[in-house]
């Protein structure tokens, strides 16, 4: 409408000036470009040649900031119902609640709130309704210092330099996340690939932190820094203290955002659930297979046999993303040509594969995952037929009704 205004006005002195037949002209071209009635922008014209525009009547406060102090103490009396359903509660209580001494306002307020509208309420009520929900969102509680302590990072990592770790927790809960289970940490170096993992009961902070203490005492580099998303099991005082006293550079990636921890997101599913699947494991016993293959025979084998492949470059040709990647290499030999080992580090890594068979390695994997699995079987008293790859879905009843054995009656 601002436009078309603007456009009348620009047309109006060539159209008092000219004759009938160029009014005309005028008049059927602003309809035919506007799609105003022509009727309509004759009276328009009228308006803005021959009469002064009205000043607009400034409408008087009739509510203050008396009556919405009073309206907003009376909201909060009642838990805070919308207008429609506190105008019939003004219109009866106001009264009761001045009697009794509650409410001490003037006859003229208590008149005005007694024939004030919902609509009203509402707009007098909106800046304090939206504070209130602020207050009460969940997700305002991450607002904290801490958070803002520790910078975002997205994936622009520098791939030649070694020694930046991502890392996630992979929790083995089954179809019910109640109680206690074991959880993995899991973590890796970005330019050379390097995987490592600790399980742990539960995910208590302190618990994940002496993992994440137990996995760099394994690594055969020096870390800089470290990234992780925004659980609450990484982002508190202890790790921060912790890698403001070694030096090591923390940052955490953008809520909800799981590409911004791409490189461990794409291990979680290669190096934990296909070992492991998504079954519930909560005993001491498979905590204790678990972190003996993450310990010895699974970081062995995926580091030093399993390559891995690295982008080089993506670009678009016909509408297709076209991704090019490098020779693929397994993590040990991308950690021996960077150059970023010591020379002490160097050695050990070499004579340690020379000294690796990965036929026994595998068959001493397949071993012990069958031992966890028998174990699995062993704490649910019957024999199950579960796929362990397959995510367990909760039903309406738990899953562990699920698996009972069918019951009948006697003959």
């Amino acid at each position: 409408m601002h436009s078309r205004n603007q456009y009348l006005k620009a047309l109006l002195r060539k159209y008092l000036n000219a004759d009938k037949k160029g009014k005309g002209s005028l008049l059927d071209e602003y309809c035919r470009n506007t799609g105003q009635h022509r009727k309509y922008v004759i009276r328009k014209i009228k308006g803005m040649a021959f009469k002064e525009p009205r000043p607009r009547k400034k409408k008087g406060t009739l509510y203050g900031i008396e009556v919405r102090d009073i309206l907003y103490c009376l909201w909060k009396v009642f838990d805070y119902p919308c207008g429609q359903r506190l105008k019939p509660l003004l219109e009866g209580e106001v009264d009761r609640l001045r009697k009794m001494g509650e409410l001490r306002i003037s006859e003229n307020i208590s008149e005005k709130l007694k024939k004030i509208s919902s609509a009203t309420i509402d707009r007098l009520l909106k800046p304090k309704k939206e504070a209130w929900r602020y207050e009460r969102r969940g997700s305002q509680q991450k607002g904290s210092l801490l958070y803002k302590k520790i910078p975002l990072r997205l994936t622009d990592w520098d791939t030649q330099k070694v020694g930046y770790v991502e890392m996630d927790l992979v929790c083995h809960c089954g179809a019910s996340t109640s109680g206690e289970y074991v959880s993995s940490l899991s973590t890796m170096e970005i330019a050379s690939g390097w995987w490592e993992a600790e399980a742990i009961m539960g995910r208590a902070q302190y618990r994940t932190f002496e993992a994440l203490k137990e996995i760099r005492q394994r690594t055969p580099f020096e870390w800089l820094g470290i990234d992780s998303d925004n659980d609450s099991m990484f982002l508190n005082a202890h790790l921060l203290r912790y890698c403001k006293q070694e030096g090591l550079e923390f940052t955490r990636s953008r809520p909800g955002r799981k590409n911004d921890n791409a490189y461990i997101e794409q291990k979680n599913y290669t190096h934990i659930r296909r070992p492991f699947g998504y079954l519930r494991y909560d005993t001491e016993e498979e905590l204790n297979i678990i972190n003996d293959l993450y310990r010895n025979e699974l970081r062995l084998y995926k580091n030093f046999f399993q390559p891995v492949m690295k982008l080089i470059k993506k670009e678009r040709v016909d509408g297709r993303l076209k991704r090019v990647y490098d020779v693929a290499k397994t993590p040990y030999q991308r950690l021996i040509e960077s150059g970023r080992l010591s020379q002490k580090s160097e050695q050990a890594l070499r004579k340690l594969y020379t000294s690796l068979n990965p036929v026994k390695l595998k068959r001493t994997m397949e071993e012990k995952l069958d031992r966890l699995y028998s174990l699995y079987h062993r704490k649910k008293k019957i024999s199950i037929t579960v796929n362990p790859y397959k995510k367990l879905v909760p039903s309406m009843v738990t899953f562990f009704m699920i698996q009972q054995k069918k019951s009948r009656l006697p003959g």
